[in-house]
């Protein structure tokens, strides 16, 4: 079972991280452009393997932040792989760019690139945000979203994907293009309805579930009634952390010997070798994975295992738990 090591706790249980947005500069110490504490993206990399994940998607939000996403996985072979892909909160970032078209066919070079080399795993982060629209107005948000998806055809990569309170527009979006994305992909951080989640399942689509999945009550029903072998587990850190307002909390509490995660400080007071309050690390995946298996009614291993192996029958990583 479980014996502690520095404050972690090692396990037999093995995750992939289907989604960590590891080239944000709070891994680096920045916070609102300044920098708060020292660099310190090795370590957060070493509480995730000591935590007992294995295996991390990368997000790629913009052509930018792709590019950067390849470069972190090349440096971490094995480990990390990359997603590549326009966030719909991005949508500005191609419209407003001196050539939307080139931004596009740079796009879809990253990522045949990064396809060929072993290193790109998935299309996106793409789709809808209706939620946030103060970044990108929803027209520009579906005419990307279209556009990427017409890459995405060509790439026959898995989708990674997001959707927020747009359900009708991103299925309306999705379903024509179906024959030519036999791959479908993933709805990551997914925080939808149950008759939403069904849909998409009925579609061929996984769900990704995180913090942000396990807020409320009615989260948790949906997170409950995903098919087993359609559920995947993710962080999104720095964000979507399980927090002690959230539904979901009662659950850690009473599981604790599962989530036992390293000290946590403010950033104010950064110690190397602990985590910093606020964000989200990839090695808080044994608490999304602790919350969903209590709710699914199976053991956290059990749990580990079908993740595992709906992760690696998707994306292709090439070892085996």
């Amino acid at each position: 079972m479980a014996t502690a090591t520095n404050g972690m706790l090692q396990k037999k249980y093995q995750y992939i991280d289907i989604g960590a947005n590891l080239t944000d500069p709070m891994f680096r110490g920045f916070y609102h452009g300044k920098q708060s504490h020292a660099d310190d993206f090795d370590e957060v990399l070493k509480r995730a393997t000591e935590q007992g994940v294995r295996k991390m998607l990368v997000t790629g939000s913009n052509l930018i932040e792709s590019e950067s996403a390849i470069q972190i996985a090349r440096n971490n072979r094995k480990l990390l792989y990359a997603t590549v892909g326009v966030h719909p909160c991005h949508s500005l970032d191609i419209e407003n760019s001196l050539d939307p078209d080139k931004y596009l066919q740079d796009l879809e070079a990253l990522a045949l690139t990064g396809k060929k080399e072993g290193t790109v795993m998935a299309f996106g982060e793409t789709g809808l945000d209706y939620a946030r629209l103060h970044y990108a107005p929803a027209d520009i948000q579906r005419k990307y979203f279209i556009k990427q998806l017409d890459i995405a055809q060509r790439l026959h990569l898995p989708l990674f994907l997001h959707s927020r309170d747009c359900a009708k527009d991103f299925e309306a979006i999705l379903v024509p293009r179906l024959p030519k994305l036999p791959k479908r992909g993933v709805v990551h951080s997914f925080t939808g309805t149950v008759k939403e989640m069904e849909s998409l399942v009925a579609l061929g689509f996984s769900i990704g579930v995180n913090g942000c999945s396990l807020k409320t009550e009615e989260n948790l029903e949906v997170v409950k009634a995903i098919p087993l072998d359609k559920i995947m587990l993710e962080t999104d850190a720095p964000w979507c952390e399980i927090r002690p307002s959230h539904a979901s909390s009662k659950f850690l509490k009473k599981n604790n010997e599962d989530v036992e995660l390293p000290p946590v400080v403010k950033k104010e007071k950064f110690v190397m070798g602990s985590m910093v309050r606020g964000r989200c690390e990839p090695c808080a995946i044994s608490q999304v994975a602790s919350v969903v298996a209590a709710l699914k009614g199976v053991t956290v291993e059990e749990l580990c295992e079908i993740a595992w192996k709906n992760c690696v029958s998707m994306f292709g990583f090439d070892e085996e738990m």
